[in-house]
């Protein structure tokens, strides 16, 4: 009988001491060992960067499947359950067809030290040399050149903004993080760049250069910004003027404008920009809740849910607080200790009335919530502890039945909260 994905993807996990260990030398011993799937692929779109890459793979599918197009997608790390990482020619992959590919790649590794990304992601790229699709979209897991998506060459690559992330990893300047970003430009392969602070860009050009990859670059090849309510976008092609992103924020604008340049380049037209605009969906994205336990718990309040987690998403976060109705915000925030958690925290701090920090459940890598609160309290922001998100909440609306609640810090506490509010 086939186990469960979940109890292979347990097996899965002691394969490798290490969660990350950056090199391409096992998944392309694997990949070899499977008969290179990776070469079966449909032309892919691969996205790096620090903030924004998931956005703009989910405007670009949007667009794509606006186009009548079949797209492969796959995307890391999952929220509530692992086969959100794995979308089949629209849909997410089936229990059978995950357990079945997570099955084949355990026992064609022999045991061999190997991560759990690295399996898990040649696991994706089997499914999808299997199933027939128009597109594959391959979203980076940590870095570019030596993450496991590293072994194919793309239609077109896509690089969003970047930040400090990941330094003990990627390297302690933009100039280094972007150097591993930038490992994903492949030779003659035209590559879609949104707006990167200029140490960074110039890292970015230099590699683009060297490799004769065509740029297609934001504030060069093309433009994007909001007017009177809408999107406006310009490249050479001419100017679209389109509804505002489905997926709310300011840096929105720039993720779309990356998506649209991808989609040009791809033989989009306008409606399907349209549907790229409209209809992308992204989990944990300042996700309004609407339905589950904490709303049950707290029926008067607005609830909304982002997993974004390092400084740059905190001026993201900022910048959609303040342009929200007004109303106090409460934050109820657990972190990684992995983090720049100050960072993160103090362009919140003018927008929020408090914050209460708890501890990521079943997390290793969780700040205690003694920590987050000393970090919130450090930037100016009034801040005590709970023991979950439900008591932080009801602490909330005891005082504020109708206070606007923001639950945030972690895509691990956002998956949390999905699974447990359904």
């Amino acid at each position: 009988m086939t186990q469960t994905s979940d109890a292979i993807l347990a097996r899965m996990m002691a394969l490798h001491p290490k969660i990350i260990d950056l090199t391409l030398d096992r998944v392309w011993r694997l990949l070899a060992a499977l008969d290179n799937p990776q070469e079966k692929l449909p032309p892919v779109i691969h996205l790096a960067g620090t903030n924004g890459k998931g956005s703009t793979q989910a405007m670009i599918r949007a667009g794509l499947e606006g186009m009548g197009k079949s797209v492969h997608a796959y995307t890391s790390p999952h929220l509530a359950r692992f086969h959100e990482r794995i979308r089949l020619a629209g849909g997410l992959i089936s229990e059978p067809h995950l357990s079945e590919v997570l099955d084949e790649c355990y026992a064609k590794n022999g045991g061999e030290n190997i991560t759990y990304f690295e399996i898990t992601t040649v696991a994706g790229l089997l499914a999808f040399s299997r199933t027939p699709a128009d597109y594959t979209l391959l979203e980076v897991g940590l870095g570019g050149r030596l993450d496991a998506t590293n072994v194919i060459t793309p239609e077109v690559s896509v690089i969003t903004p970047i930040s400090i992330d990941h330094e003990q990893f990627l390297g302690n300047t933009l100039a280094k993080i972007a150097a591993e970003k930038a490992g994903i430009i492949k030779r003659g392969v035209p590559v879609v760049v949104g707006p990167q602070p200029e140490e960074a860009m110039d890292v970015i050009e230099a590699t683009a250069a060297r490799l004769g990859a065509p740029l297609i670059a934001y504030g060069q090849h093309w433009h994007v910004w909001e007017e009177r309510g809408r999107l406006v976008f310009q490249d050479e092609n001419g100017l679209l003027d389109l509804p505002l992103p489905a997926l709310l924020g300011a840096h929105q604008i720039q993720n779309a404008g990356a998506a649209l340049a991808a989609l040009r380049h791809l033989g989009a037209d306008e409606a399907a920009c349209e549907a790229a605009m409209r209809n992308a969906e992204w989990s944990a994205r300042m996700q309004k809740l609407k339905t589950g336990p904490l709303i049950e718990a707290a029926p008067e309040a607005e609830l909304w849910l982002d997993g974004g987690h390092n400084a740059a998403a905190g001026v993201a976060l900022a910048d959609v607080l303040a342009k929200l109705p007004e109303r106090p915000t409460h934050l109820i925030c657990g972190m990684l200790n992995t983090k720049d958690v100050s960072g993160y925290m103090r362009p919140l701090a003018p927008h929020v009335a408090s914050l209460t920090a708890i501890s990521i459940p079943d997390e290793i890598n969780t700040l205690s919530a003694e920590e987050t609160e000393a970090a919130a309290k450090s930037v100016g922001i009034a801040a005590g502890t709970a023991e979950s998100t439900l008591a932080a909440l009801q602490a909330i609306v005891a005082k504020d039945p109708q206070a606007r609640v923001l639950i945030c810090g972690s895509l691990y506490l956002a998956g949390h909260i999905l699974r447990e509010n359904g």
